[in-house]
């Protein structure tokens, strides 16, 4: 398992986005974003370039760091 941590979620509507945006990346699965750590985790089925990932969340209107 994989964990990113993620900037500016603040509310259960931005884990929503959140963890919506990381489910859409063909590759993850068992995505879960915790509120409260600010962090996402995810299993990598086929290794996904952390481009991707970065992209999707800035996407999503969050950071990763």
């Amino acid at each position: 398992m994989k964990t990113v941590k993620i900037r500016g979620m603040s509310c259960n509507h931005c884990v929503k986005a959140v963890k919506k945006a990381l489910e859409e990346i063909d590759g993850l699965s068992g995505v879960s974003v915790d509120l409260e750590k600010g962090e996402a985790s995810f299993d990598e089925k086929n290794p996904v370039d952390e481009r991707v990932i970065r992209e999707k969340i800035e996407k999503a209107g969050f950071e990763i760091g």
